[in-house]
């Protein structure tokens, strides 16, 4: 087992009467790419919102690189290198594309000139540098999400925490963001991510852990969540494995 990044320790949120998160628990290895995923209402976006310190859970902790960083700001994590992208994008419309990404630039880069070659770097590795000096405001979806995740990769992360960041994609853009999120994780930043889109998943993940109703049922390398029968029922619900031909796993 590699160096240990992040680890989800007994985590729970409560919202009124519902417990949108129950007791999880799990690991992110440095160097890989993690995936958690399981069907809407699982408590996917509120484990990745606490995580990243937007909200406080009621109970457990949250450790990063060793130190306990449960409850910090979010302007904190992302210096220490835990940045993450959002689910609905939304950038500033009234700057350019260079001007977006290089808002998280200035993290690292104090120097206006340092933070806009940054910023150009990045765009060049994602595929915005024909948009740089292209309003926000006029970019295609599939460009909002690249200049989301461009606006995250550059306070330069040591864990990027991507929420769906493939979701409203057509299938040939699917296509095109796996690689480069790959090569993100190959020059050094682990990534952790919630994704509907099973392409991605599985052609990404070195580990996915399946959330459901708030709990952690399923954890293992991609081809053992395939036929999992505790997976497929939280999908397609009770009875959809037999007829799908999953196996439960064993624990």
């Amino acid at each position: 087992m590699g160096e240990l990044l992040l680890k989800v320790d007994q985590i729970s949120q409560r919202f009124g009467g519902l417990l949108a998160v129950d007791s999880a628990s799990f690991d992110v290895e440095a160097g890989s790419v993690t995936a958690l995923i399981g069907p809407n209402g699982a408590g996917k976006t509120t484990l990745f919102s606490i995580i990243s310190g937007f909200q406080k859970p009621a109970h457990g902790h949250v450790y990063f690189a060793g130190q306990d960083v449960t409850g910090m700001a979010p302007h904190v994590l992302a210096r220490q290198g835990l940045s993450r992208t959002f689910q609905i994008v939304q950038p500033f419309v009234g700057l350019s594309v260079r001007e977006n990404i290089a808002v998280g630039a200035y993290l690292r880069h104090r120097d206006r000139a340092a933070a806009f070659a940054a910023a150009e770097k990045i765009a060049q590795r994602l595929g915005l540098s024909r948009y740089l000096d292209q309003s926000a405001g006029t970019l295609t979806v599939g460009a909002r999400k690249r200049l989301e995740l461009g606006r995250a990769l550059a306070t330069s992360p040591r864990l990027l925490l991507l929420d769906e960041v493939m979701a409203g994609l057509n299938p040939s853009e699917v296509r095109d963001l796996i690689p480069a999120i790959r090569k993100i994780c190959d020059l050094g930043t682990t990534i952790l991510l919630i994704e509907h889109v099973m392409q991605a998943v599985m052609n990404l993940s070195d580990h996915i852990y399946v959330l459901a109703e708030g709990k952690i049922i399923a954890s293992g390398a991609p081809e053992s969540i395939v036929g999992n029968a505790r997976v497929i029922e939280a999908y397609l619900g009770e009875g959809a494995a037999v007829q799908y031909g999953g196996v439960a796993r064993s624990k």
